[in-house]
């Protein structure tokens, strides 16, 4: 490890991200340390709690595998500059190998390719990198989690009714991706009618009041299919406050989410259980650090969590363990 680094990475990741110790709940692994490999591990924002699952995935593994892990995350959700610059960052400061998530798939793959010339391995987790060159990719199938999740919706309404979809960041290829599920399903269904689909940018407040603007638009809803679970809470929320009633959505698996499934309050949510993503990018990266054999590709089955299985899920992040590796690479 550049001992540049193991100097100076904690004052560059507190002017990078700015309430990054309370916001990543690093644990002891998130301390520099001389004598331990380092992994940089790039999430999208501090707002949406499965990345904060995520990193205590990774969190998890680094302690498992005595390694750092330093977690670098936009003070401004989603900021392409601000990941890039923390990129340029990482990139001169050597870390041992990176996880990374793009904020967007397009156009962080200079950033890629800026740690690919560093000679830094990368692993991409979660969302897929339009370009660069990964030691593996960590993640699931965003398309199935997607339509999984809108026929879950969609049979609840016994195939017929008026719904509406909260977009995430238009443009993005994540977006693109659910998206696709979603309206493949909804093509299923002849008898429903979408009314309209606005954008929450993957952020609650912001899809709480476009649910808000939507309930004024629409006096007979009965579905909303969100991106995420932050969304779909927002939604929750605006129909709460409105008196109103319909089935929602979700996807992420997130805590809360599954609180809500419990009570009744959202339909369901499409799980691809982030804790794992930090699992299996930290651990790809130090199994590559040690000369040990990387698929090029891990992928996790999809779970569609509802009240039939939600007692099972949810789990306090800060009680798991991550799993053992040939466990993580078989689901």
């Amino acid at each position: 490890m550049n001992q540049g680094w193991a100097t100076g990475a904690a004052v560059a990741m507190v002017a990078a991200v700015a309430v990054a110790s309370a916001a990543c709940g690093r644990g002891d692994s998130g301390a520099a340390s001389a004598d331990r490999q380092t992994i940089a591990f790039f999430t999208k924002n501090q707002t949406n709690p499965y990345f904060q699952s995520i990193r205590q995935g990774a969190d998890s593994a680094g302690r498992e595998l005595n390694v750092s892990v330093m977690h670098f995350v936009p003070t401004r959700p989603d900021s392409i500059p601000e990941q890039m610059s923390q990129v340029e960052d990482v990139a001169v400061r050597r870390p041992d190998a990176v996880a990374f998530i793009p904020v967007d798939a397009k156009a962080m793959v200079p950033g890629v390719e800026r740690l690919n010339s560093a000679g830094i391995p990368v692993v991409n987790v979660t969302d897929r990198s339009a370009g660069g060159q990964f030691v593996s990719f960590v993640g699931c199938d965003e398309y199935v989690v997607a339509r999984n999740t809108a026929r879950r919706l969609l049979t609840a309404l016994n195939g017929k009714g008026r719904v509406v979809i909260i977009e995430g960041v238009r443009g993005s290829t994540n977006n693109a991706t659910r998206m696709r599920g979603y309206t493949d399903a909804l093509a299923e269904f002849r008898d429903v009618t979408l009314l309209a689909t606005q954008p929450g940018n993957f952020q609650r407040l912001q899809a709480l009041q476009v649910m808000e603007n939507m309930l004024q638009s629409y006096r007979e809803l009965d579905g909303v299919l969100a991106l995420n679970d932050a969304m779909a809470l927002g939604a929750v929320e605006a129909l709460e406050a409105a008196n109103r009633k319909a089935l929602v959505v979700g996807i992420n698996g997130t805590k809360e989410a599954v609180d809500a499934v419990r009570e009744g309050k959202l339909l369901a949510s499409g799980d691809c259980d982030g804790f794992l993503h930090g699992c299996g990018g930290v651990m790809a990266a130090v199994r590559h650090l040690r000369k040990e054999p990387v698929p090029a590709d891990i992928e996790f089955a999809v779970e569609v969590i509802d009240q039939a299985n939600a007692s099972k899920a949810g789990v306090l992040q800060e009680n798991r363990s991550c799993p053992s590796w040939e466990s993580l690479v078989k689901r």
